[in-house]
Parts: structure tokens; sequence; C-alpha cells
């Protein structure tokens, strides 16, 4: 990757979470206490950090992600994203002490709108130091992306690192 005059390259670093999304198709949600029948269901890779990786990676950009997962089902599934997608694992933190994160999305097949709830699991658990770990491929790399889908603090680390 071509470094800038400032040094940093044209590299994107994304902090964020990675879950598993099982989705949902229906012709409705249904009410509290109500089971419906649902028209078609899917597992798959989900987590914005996740998603925006896969795109830019899709693009031709160098992706940075800095994620954690669970040592489980859903956390092989995102070893495997990263690997047939070619984005680095250099910082993907593994722990197991706390399961990968997954989400529910139901999506109205009348309509096309979703309704979602995510559990970030590990995501949500990566720390300050763990992202300062991570400091360098922020650092050097052209834009850094982060949502709040992590703790504030480790957002704030990111961006501080990244201001730097």
């Amino acid at each position: 990757m071509a470094a800038r005059a400032d040094g940093a390259t044209k590299a994107v670093a994304i902090l964020g979470t990675f879950v598993a999304d099982l989705t949902f198709v229906a012709e409705r949600l249904p009410d509290m206490a109500e089971t419906l029948f649902g028209e078609d269901f899917r597992i798959g890779p989900g987590g914005k950090a996740s998603n925006q990786a896969v795109a830019a990676r899709r693009a031709g950009v160098e992706v940075r992600l800095v994620t954690k997962r669970g040592r489980d089902d859903f956390g092989a599934m995102a070893r495997k994203l990263y690997a047939a997608e070619g984005i680095s694992v250099r910082h993907l933190i593994e722990t197991a002490q706390h399961p990968t994160g997954a989400a529910s999305v139901f999506v109205d097949s009348q309509t096309g709108e979703n309704a979602i709830v995510i559990v970030a699991g590990a995501g949500a658990t990566i720390t300050p130091a763990e992202v300062e770990d991570a400091a360098e491929g922020i650092a050097t790399a052209g834009v850094f992306v982060t949502q709040l889908e992590v703790a504030p603090a480790a957002a704030a680390k990111g961006l501080e690192i990244a201001r730097e």
C-alpha cells in the first residue's frame, strides 16, 4: 500500500463489532406471545464494522479491522469470512470469556422493512488497552472508522490514536 506524504497509507482502519445475523422473513412481526410461520431463514455474517470492512475490501482497499470474537461457531464464521475476503486478522481479538455477538433480524416480506435486536457479545468488551494494541494499524491508516457498537471509551481511544 502506497504511503502518503504524511506517512499514512491508503488503508482503512475500522474498529467495531462482528455479529452473526440470524435473519427471519415473515409477512409481519408477531405480537407478544404469538407464534408465526416464517417464509425464510438465513444465518450469515453481520455487524456494522464487519460489513464496512467487507465493503471496503471488495472496493480494493487494504482493511485493518479491530474487533473481538468469542471462541465459538459464530467466531469461526468471522475468521472464515475474513480469510475469504482477504481481510487481515492481525487485530482480531479472541476471547474465551465472552461469546461472539449475534443479531436477530426480522424482515417484513411485504415492505422489506426490518427490526433488529443485537447482542454485541465479545465486541462490546473491547477495551481501550486492546485498541491501543492496534495503534500502529490505526495511526498509519489513511482513514479510521468506528461506530457506537463498542464501548465509548474504546471508540474514544481509537479516535484519539487516529487524530494523533
